[in-house]
């Protein structure tokens, strides 16, 4: 399979020939393109970046990593629409239980009594079992299953981090500064659409784009200006020198690292990571005071994966899954607590479905991923998260008074009315008002302390760092 710059990959294969940089965003979620070179695997919905791939085909269109993503999604949503309201699961025995017990009544108080009084017990009876108070005690499944959540595993990629690239770091030698270097980097990236490209332009005011711009396959960029050749690229293809110790600095915290070379010396180290919302620490703060058990799932490689963990402080990190990694071990998550996957991407949307509860980040989710998920939250502020259990767990309790507020009057109705202590106007009237009990305390769960003002949202700061000359 020939796959020219800017193909999508139509299915799952090896790369045999070229070099290039692909897109992996709708399998992993990581927005970075991956360098990629013969004895790679490539995946069915990446993108290639400018080289030319000659790629060994390893599986058919049906059983490739997309159409894995599907049938995983259609499996999972079968086995959740099998699920019942906790109201359904009292209603279906007491029902029909009730109407044996009404026609006993009726046909036994007959033979033994007088049958017109009997068959209008009977018939209070029926009125006085009535779930009516029971059924409106009970909310909606989902809102049930969010209070009986006790893990949530995050994505990190567009939950954890807001998946827009940012300079966190500059270092600088032979007398460079942080703007000259950012300045040649922009130069070189001006025309470039990148996800580093756009982290780098956005770190400058102004630019003036580089003349005779090439791209090197899997490398980086070479150009001119002001008479100088300039070039910005992966270190390997660039000598770090002094700069050697700051790129792996660098790519220990998780950035990808690049440098900058001017007239044929290296002047500058790039650090470009995702970076973590402002209030990520905080909710995962609050979900372990909480008592949920925190999980960090990302396609991202490991070093990337554990720094972002630490900023963060969750301890369990599983990196470098695939969309169906990511069901399996939301699978095995489940089997340890009812477990809540907080995701948006396409490739999240397995896990999603397999989870017990699916909740997508419904402002900047991708349509897959909210059509998958049980709770879609609105707006990109993370704090809705622990908003969103602290609220349904006082839903839920709300809930389980009504349930048993509807059981007792239930239970004390059925007696008084079998003994003709109530007659049917009388157990109409105490239904009526239970159901009114019911609604104005079923009305407290819907209110909702508005969350404060978040946390500025302010650009990583770009610190820089001056390596000898």
């Amino acid at each position: 399979m020939l796959v020219k710059p800017g193909e999508r990959i139509a299915t799952d294969g090896i790369i045999r020939n070229g070099r290039t940089a692909l897109d992996f965003s709708a399998i992993t979620g990581e927005s970075v393109p991956v360098e990629a070179e013969p004895g790679h695997e490539v995946f069915a919905g990446s993108i290639n970046g400018t080289g030319v791939l000659e790629v060994e085909v390893t599986t058919t269109s049906e059983d490739n990593s997309l159409a894995r993503i599907v049938k995983i999604v259609e499996a999972e949503q079968s086995r959740k629409g099998a699920s019942q309201r906790l109201a359904d699961r009292i209603a279906k025995p007491l029902v029909p239980g009730v109407m044996i017990a009404a026609a006993l009544i009726a046909v036994i108080g007959s033979l033994l009594g007088d049958p017109a009084v009997w068959i209008e017990r009977a018939l209070v009876v029926l009125v006085a079992a009535s779930p009516c108070a029971l059924a409106i005690s009970v909310p909606v499944t989902v809102v049930a299953a969010i209070g009986g959540v006790r893990g949530v595993a995050l994505v990190k990629t567009g939950t954890l981090t807001a998946n827009r690239p940012a300079v966190v770091e500059v270092a600088t030698t032979h007398g460079a500064t942080r703007e000259q270097v950012l300045d040649l980097a922009a130069a070189l990236e001006a025309r470039s659409e990148h996800p580093l490209a756009a982290a780098i332009l956005a770190a400058v005011d102004e630019v003036t784009p580089a003349t005779d711009v090439q791209a090197v396959t899997g490398a980086g960029l070479t150009g001119r200006r002001d008479g100088d050749t300039i070039r910005l690229g992966r270190p390997g293809w660039l000598d770090a020198g002094a700069l050697a110790d700051a790129v792996v600095r660098m790519q220990q915290a998780g950035a990808t690292a690049v440098l900058v070379e001017n007239d044929g010396q290296t002047v500058g180290a790039i650090a470009v990571r995702d970076e973590l919302r402002p209030e990520a620490a905080e909710v995962a703060a609050q979900l372990r005071r909480d008592g949920f058990h925190i999980a960090m799932l990302t396609g991202d490689n490991r070093t990337t994966a554990a720094a972002l963990a630490k900023d963060v402080g969750i301890d369990d990190v599983h990196a470098e899954l695939r969309p169906e990694d990511k069901a399996r071990l939301i699978e095995e998550l489940r089997a340890q607590r009812n477990t809540a996957m907080v995701g948006d991407g396409i490739n999240d949307a397995p896990a999603l479905a397999t989870a017990d509860l699916g909740i997508a980040m419904g402002a900047m989710g991708t349509d897959v991923a909210i059509e998958t998920a049980d709770v879609a939250l609105m707006g990109e502020d993370l704090r809705h998260l622990p908003q969103a259990f602290s609220h349904a767990r006082r839903a839920r309790r709300i809930m389980l008074q009504n349930v048993g507020l509807s059981l007792a009057l239930i239970i004390v109705l059925i007696p008084l009315a079998l003994l003709g202590v109530l007659g049917l106007a009388a157990v109409v009237l105490v239904h009526e008002l239970a159901e009114v009990v019911v609604i104005a305390n079923g009305v407290r769960a819907g209110r909702a302390k508005p969350l404060p003002l978040a946390p500025a949202d302010q650009p990583a700061t770009a610190h820089t760092a001056a390596a000898p000359s």
